[in-house]
């Protein structure tokens, strides 16, 4: 069956970068017209100058609800609806282990991080909920494997990313019958993750190649993932094939719940 987004509204967070840039672009692919929020003001505008009309730039911070929602305005006026809302935004920690980081840097990254992946999410949701609640609209949090199995990054990552799947499984029950709330798992993925800077010096730094072997050992099907490789299940989502689909997470991770014990 084609997964034809032909008409539908998009809003997708952190949109200019990583996996939503990847899902920003197959999304126009199949159809659809969407708007991104992003702090990078040069990618944003590349992201322009590439998709023009099919696309609607915001730069903003996902953790202030004004911009979220100036977010859903622009979109909603460029385009005159919005069928799916995309939860991407993120920021990692670099590994940085509990016990070593200082009462201060506790404090710090627990603000930064928790305020862009789950404080985002709430804002990003409640500014777009009247305007899905019009359509009967979708929502799709980018979760990951972290939401499930610990050492997918610190504390301060797991516990945002657990929570994300709490929040979504409420938004499942509280919103159903009228939208669907669903999440995508991505696993290890080779992309440009923002490491939240409060931890330094705690933050484990890790180059490409090292990171790749990292991620192969990792999963049953020896992937080192790019953004690309989780777009599919965005799609599925999204589309109205997906229509008996609610509170679940689609795991994009190379299969780490049957790794075992090798």
């Amino acid at each position: 069956m084609a997964m034809d987004l032909k008409d539908k509204v998009v809003l997708i967070t952190g949109g200019a970068s990583g996996i939503g840039e990847a899902v920003t672009r197959r999304f126009i692919q199949e159809g659809a017209k969407v708007g991104i929020i992003g702090r990078s003001k040069e990618k944003l505008v590349k992201m322009k100058e590439e998709f023009g009309e099919n696309i609607v730039t915001c730069q903003g911070d996902v953790s202030k609800y004004e911009d979220n929602e100036q977010a859903v305005q622009a979109t909603v006026g460029k385009f005159g609806k919005l069928d799916v809302f995309i939860a991407n935004a993120g920021v990692f920690d670099g590994f940085a282990k509990f016990a070593d980081v200082t009462p201060e840097a506790l404090s710090d990254a627990y603000d930064f991080l928790l305020n862009i992946n789950l404080k985002g999410s709430f804002f990003g949701v409640k500014a777009a909920l009247e305007e899905l609640q019009k359509t009967n609209g979708n929502i799709i949090f980018s979760v990951s494997g972290a939401s499930f199995y610990p050492d997918g990054g610190g504390v301060w990552y797991t516990a945002s990313k657990h929570a994300q799947v709490g929040l979504m499984r409420q938004l499942a029950f509280e919103l159903a019958p009228n939208i669907r709330v669903n999440a995508v798992a991505p696993g290890g993925t080779l992309t440009e993750l923002t490491v939240i800077p409060p931890l330094h010096p705690f933050v484990k730094i890790v180059d490409n190649e090292t990171k790749a072997k990292s991620i192969k050992k990792r999963n049953p099907l020896q992937l080192a993932q790019m953004p690309e490789d989780h777009v599919g299940a965005y799609v599925l989502l999204a589309s109205d094939q997906a229509k008996a689909i609610t509170g679940e997470v689609i795991s994009s991770d190379g299969g780490l719940s049957v790794r075992g014990l090798g």
